[in-house]
C-alpha cells in the first residue's frame, strides 16, 4: 500500500528548490528544478522509511501555510 506524505518546498537565494517532509525526521533534499526535486524527495522518503521502519507514529496532518510579519 502506498503512503502519501506532505512535502514542504521552498526556494533558496541561489535558486535551488529545497524540500522537506515534516512527518519524517531529517527527511529533506534539494534540486535545481521542481521535477528533479520530486524525484529526489521520493528517494529521500524511501530511505527515511528504511531507517525509521514503516512506522510514522505521530504523523502530522497538513493544515496550511501562513506568512507573518514581525
Amino acid at each position: 500500500m502506498k503512503k502519501e506524505f506532505t512535502v514542504v518546498i521552498e526556494k533558496d537565494k541561489d535558486g535551488y528548490f529545497v524540500g522537506s517532509v515534516p512527518a519524517l525526521k531529517g527527511c529533506h533534499t534539494q534540486a535545481k528544478s521542481l521535477d528533479e526535486l520530486i524525484e529526489r524527495m521520493k528517494e529521500a522518503v524511501q530511505l527515511c522509511l528504511e531507517v525509521e521502519g514503516e512506522s510514522t507514529e505521530g504523523e502530522l496532518n497538513f493544515v496550511g501555510v501562513q506568512r507573518i510579519a514581525v
